[in-house]
């Protein structure tokens, strides 16, 4: 089995071709077009939610079957035809052409593997098992959705204006330093909609070095100057 690389791709106006018109078809159709993908889909037949997507202009539709060279031009391609001999050719194209291709159940045609996702606002979690185990990765998937950790993922706004300011100013804030000061009031301040005060009180303890229980150095965490850590220890 492969070692597989995880990364998150820009899809804005890249061209993705999908064969097949199933069910399967239409999950990888929603995430793509939330992505700005430009999609064409070639199959003889489409569930009604991809044909109307195609009255709507979403997506180009082909009712035909798949035809060597239906691959010219495209970024990515997903095959879900459920016919190996056809997704076998697919493969051979994507490879001549340099496309990267996910073959849905054929994971030694595939090369690239859609992960199961949870996602909260700006955060997006990507699981993956490398192919061994759909059913393991649905199961994290449904643990992490509820976990209490994730709420973070609503610092996401804050955070982001927070790191533009940083950057605006020309200062450079240590690593640890954003960490340690992530706090629970933080949140709860995001959580409750005020987000202009959770972002002042960030920027406080990110650029003030006179912070007593914060290391002094904002540009570089040293363990002797960070008693908030156990053992006095910045990290």
């Amino acid at each position: 089995m492969p070692t597989y690389y995880p990364v998150y791709l820009n899809l804005e106006g890249k061209q993705c071709v999908i064969l097949g018109g199933g069910a399967v078809a239409e999950g990888k159709i929603a995430k793509l077009l939330e992505a700005g993908a430009r999609i064409t889909l070639i199959s003889p037949e489409v569930t009604p939610f991809i044909r109307d997507a195609a009255q709507r202009g979403e997506l180009e539709w082909h009712p035909r079957k798949y035809r060597p060279g239906d691959l010219a031009g495209a970024f990515l391609g997903v095959a879900a035809t459920n016919v190996h001999s056809v997704s076998l050719h697919v493969f051979e194209e994507a490879e001549e052409r340099g496309v990267l291709l996910n073959v849905v159940d054929d994971t030694p045609l595939c090369t690239f593997i859609a992960p199961s996702i949870v996602k909260r606002g700006a955060v997006t979690l990507a699981i993956s098992t490398g192919g061994a185990s759909p059913a393991l990765a649905r199961k994290v998937r449904e643990s992490l959705a509820g976990s209490p950790a994730l709420e973070w993922a609503d610092m996401a706004g804050v955070l982001s204006r927070a790191r533009r300011e940083v950057k605006n100013r020309g200062l450079a804030v240590d690593p640890q330093r954003w960490q340690c000061c992530l706090t629970p009031n933080l949140l709860e301040l995001s959580q409750a909609g005020r987000e202009d005060e959770a972002l002042d009180s960030l920027l406080s303890n990110l650029l003030d070095g006179g912070k007593a229980d914060l290391c002094p150095n904002v540009d570089q965490c040293r363990a002797e100057g960070c008693p908030s850590k156990p053992g006095g220890a910045a990290g």
